[in-house]
This record gives structure tokens, C-alpha cells and sequence, in this order.
């Protein structure tokens, strides 16, 4: 259906994984590239990530699953806890290769992505913004893609890490 189409998706892991944790599941990610695909003719899936030594076994499942993953230096908070903000990085990376693909979708429930959800949405260049987590996405996300924002709430059982049982 989408296979003529030359979408790309900008994902904000973060805020994907921790939005699917609330959720109480975990993301199959080769699950999720395939459905990007099928669903919304997404030939290039850029997963904006905080670079944590200690996680290259991740970036390698995320690679083999086809994703192009596009590293932030991290650096602890004042809690220590380590951080690797993406968010300018997805905007600029988004904005940068506007003319290279035929509409964006944008993984995250983060309002500080609304100016360039506006600016694709206004110029058609928005195919959807996929929300996490709908009670915990942001109302300036859901006013600014309107009609084009979808909940991942629901796709538990298309897209759900189910371990491969050993017996």
C-alpha cells in the first residue's frame, strides 16, 4: 500500500521506550521497523539516542533491525542520572533532509516538538506523529498534528517483545 512512498521516521528513544514502559510492555524493535514500513512507507528510520558505552549490544539489535542510528554525547544530571538530550538533534536532522523524503513521522509524545510537527503538518510534509503513551503526550503535540497523531496503546499486540520460549 505505502511501498511507492519515501517516508522516513525521526524517533526520540527515550521518550518511546520510556513511554512503553508505562505502558507496562516492552517494544519489539524489529517488529516496530516493519511495521513503520508497511504502515507508513517508511524507508529510513533515524532513532535519536543518548551514546552509553556499556549499550552497544543495543545499537546492534537496533542496527540489525534497520534502524540508522544517530548518537548524543551523554553526560550526568544533577542527580547523576545520565542524560543525552536528542531533541535538537531529530529537529535539525528532520529539518536538514526535508527535501529528501516525501513526509515524516515523528515518534515521541514530547511538546518540544512542536514547532517542527506545525511547520511539517502546515507544509504537508506530515504523515503522522506516533505517540507512546496518549495519557502522557502532550497537549501542544495533540493540537498541533490534529488529525495526525496515533496512540501506540493499542498496537501491544502487533509490536510486543515476547521472549522465544527455550522448551
Amino acid at each position: 500500500m505505502h511501498s511507492q512512498e519515501n517516508n522516513y521516521a525521526f524517533i526520540d528513544s527515550q521518550n518511546l521506550n520510556l513511554g512503553i514502559q508505562k505502558l507496562g510492555w516492552r517494544l519489539d524493535y524489529r517488529k516496530f521497523r516493519i511495521y513503520l514500513a508497511e504502515k507508513y512507507g517508511v524507508k529510513k528510520a533515524y532513532i535519536f539516542i543518548g551514546f552509553v558505552a556499556l549499550n552497544q549490544s543495543l545499537y546492534d539489535h537496533l542496527q540489525e533491525a534497520g534502524f540508522i542510528l544517530k548518537f548524543k554525547p551523554t553526560i550526568p544530571d544533577a542527580d547523576g542520572k545520565i542524560k543525552g538530550n536528542i531533541d535538537a538533534d531529530l529537529v535539525l536532522r528532520a529539518a536538514l533532509e526535508l527535501h529528501e523524503y516525501d513526509k515524516a513521522v515523528i515518534v515521541s509524545s514530547d511538546g518540544d516538538f512542536y514547532s517542527l510537527v506545525q511547520h511539517l503538518y502546515e507544509n504537508n510534509k506530515l504523515k503522522v506523529v506516533l505517540s507512546p503513551d496518549e495519557e502522557n503526550c502532550s497537549n501542544l503535540l495533540k493540537q498541533t498534528a490534529k488529525e495526525k497523531i496515533w496512540f501506540m496503546n493499542e498496537l501491544r499486540g502487533k509490536l510486543e517483545y515476547k521472549r522465544k520460549s527455550t522448551a
